[in-house]
């Protein structure tokens, strides 16, 4: 790849990949997986466009946008589409060469894909947000469908962007097709949509926790810090709270979020912080909450790990590369004994090998770490299941999709966990590796459909 331009995140999220399937005995009961390799870290297609809008003073603006269509071996290419100044190619392919692995551990037929554009929502009026919406599913519509691409939300892009975009792929295509999911509960979006990511993720942490303890234990009693304040951080926060937890902390772009009293941060402040988020507004805004500003302390600039003191359970759900090796370290000191990843890549390379490191030389009292491509796949797994109900034109309850969700993730946990200890023995009291389990079970899959269709032999 030397030929080609610097790509940090992407050459990341490979190297992670590769160097796991490296240490395991995949290639060697596999020895031409080596190949798949090397025909999966290629994108089948990459689409770049213009955006041209128009901004409330009249003027024309332009931006890039991007579709990033990764591998489409098990199903339709399946990722969000992100709206974000940081946003290139490196970031979108990193996320898109995730996203099939992760889709495949759900066990739905979806392929991996992602897109967006370097557009920046912040300062921008409704009007001017609806603008470009329309004018960049114009770029976008003729690369997607039902039964080819079916893009979601992500940073940037809330359901009522992916409202505005559907509109304008309806009346682009002149049909109506389950094109985009986390769509609006009446017309063809599923209900706990929004819920899934955080659900899943704490629904799979359980399953750790169970595990680690031989079901002696669960979420009860346990202090948690969550990272983010967007939708993945807020409802796993209410899941583990109704499931006996405390949170110590959120976090924004600004700083971090620390409760102060043993209640910790409650699900009134977790709503209020929702409907801060809906407004777009920063979590300083509670500092001058005479309601709020006596249960917590707010740290400019600072992430909440080396601040939230003890803790059991650690979920970044911000960003990607948001946990660094020094910080893994000062979790470890804090007690953690969970770690799993809500947010895409969240710890960088160096802080996975501390958790893994610890895993090793501590057994059963060491960290147990989990990464994004297991612990959040509950989003994409729902969006799977809004894509059935609306190929079957039904519409299920709540209840319905919540179970489903909760055996996607268990399946999910015990995948990992039997291909770890397959591929990467453990010695006697030694954790699993998850991350080692997520890696090969979901490439496996994607190399073995891949195998099956002619993409590689």
């Amino acid at each position: 790849m030397s030929n080609l331009p610097s790509e940090p995140e992407f050459e990341q999220a490979y190297k992670e990949l590769a160097s796991t399937l490296e240490n395991s005995s995949l290639f060697e009961k596999h020895p031409e997986y080596k190949k798949a390799l090397q025909v999966a870290a290629i994108p089948e297609r990459i689409i770049q466009f213009r955006v041209t809008w128009e901004d409330d003073k009249g003027q024309v603006q332009v931006n890039r946008g991007f579709r990033v269509q990764y591998n489409s071996a098990l199903g339709p290419y399946k990722g969000g589409l992100r709206f974000h100044p940081s946003v290139n190619l490196s970031i979108l392919k990193f996320l898109g060469f995730e996203q099939c692995f992760k889709n495949a551990l759900t066990g739905l037929s979806m392929g991996g894909g992602k897109g967006g554009a370097d557009f920046d929502p912040k300062g921008k009026s409704d009007n001017e947000i609806r603008k470009f919406s329309v004018a960049f599913m114009r770029g976008l519509a003729k690369h997607i469908g039902a039964d080819t691409d079916v893009p979601a939300g992500d940073i940037g892009v809330s359901p009522r962007e992916i409202g505005w975009m559907f509109g304008a792929y309806r009346a682009e295509q002149n049909k109506w097709e389950g094109v985009l999911t986390g769509k609006g509960g009446n017309w063809g979006g599923s209900l706990i949509r929004p819920e899934a990511t955080g659900y899943g993720l704490v629904y799979y942490v359980q399953h750790m926790i169970q595990y680690a303890s031989g079901g002696k234990e669960s979420f009860k009693g346990k202090r948690v810090a969550i990272s983010g304040s967007g939708n993945v951080a807020q409802y796993a926060a209410l899941k583990a709270i109704e499931l006996g937890a405390t949170i110590i902390s959120l976090s924004d772009s600004k700083g971090a979020l620390i409760a102060t009293d043993e209640k910790g941060i409650t699900p009134d402040l977790v709503n209020y912080i929702a409907d801060l988020k809906v407004k777009r507004k920063q979590l300083t805004e509670l500092a001058r909450s005479s309601e709020y500003k006596d249960k917590f302390k707010y740290i400019d600039g600072a992430r909440p790990w080396v601040h939230c003191g003890k803790v059991d359970v650690v979920l970044p759900s911000a960003t990607q590369n948001e946990v660094s090796g020094e910080e893994a370290e000062k979790l470890i000191e804090a007690g953690a004994k969970f770690i799993a990843e809500g947010s895409n890549m969240g710890c960088t390379q160096d802080a996975i090998s501390v958790f893994e490191k610890h895993r090793k030389e501590k057994k059963g009292e060491a960290i147990w770490y989990a990464p994004g491509k297991a612990a959040n796949a509950g989003g994409v797994a729902v969006s799977g299941l809004e894509m059935a109900q609306n190929s079957a034109r039904l519409k299920w309850t709540s209840e319905e999709v919540d179970e489903k969700l909760k055996g996607i993730m268990a399946n999910c946990f015990e995948n990992c966990l039997a291909t770890a200890k397959e591929y990467v023995p453990s010695a006697e009291g030694e954790f699993p590796s998850l991350v080692a389990g997520g890696n090969i079970a979901g490439f496996s899959k994607v190399a073995a459909a891949m195998k099956d269709q002619g993409d590689w032999w």
